[in-house]
């Protein structure tokens, strides 16, 4: 179905958006906020070693921390529900890698990775 302005109407739920968006956008603002400011709290890594040791992709990664606080502050503030929920499930999903990775199992490890790795190509 054609609209004159273009518009691609969503029939999806005002919550179940916000739920998209948290994991889509707003979960990966907070982690790449959280990330600069965990490397700040690791005591035996010094900011010149941060600096002198980020290669393309802490600095790709954590681009998105430069972004506005007080824009970022607003939305997480205005999605709090959505982005308590997302943060849940990273948390338990952060959380088997954890274990996974004390396992020592090197190939649960990989097949793990590939199983999400093939999950992101599916992406695009």
């Amino acid at each position: 179905m054609g609209y004159s302005l273009g518009a691609d109407p969503d029939p999806r739920s005002a919550e179940h958006h916000d739920l998209v968006l948290a994991i889509t956008s707003h979960v990966p603002h907070l982690i790449a906020y959280n990330i600069v400011n965990t490397a700040r709290h690791l005591e035996r890594v010094t900011d010149t070693e941060v600096i002198k040791f980020s290669a393309g992709g802490f600095r790709d990664f954590t681009r998105i921390a430069a972004s506005d606080p007080v824009m970022w502050r607003d939305i997480f503030e205005q999605n709090r529900e959505a982005l308590a929920e997302a943060l849940a499930a990273f948390r338990a999903a952060l959380g088997d890698l954890e274990s996974l990775v004390r396992s020592g199992d090197g190939a649960r490890i990989e097949a793990e990775l590939e199983r999400i790795r093939a999950l992101r190509e599916r992406l695009g």
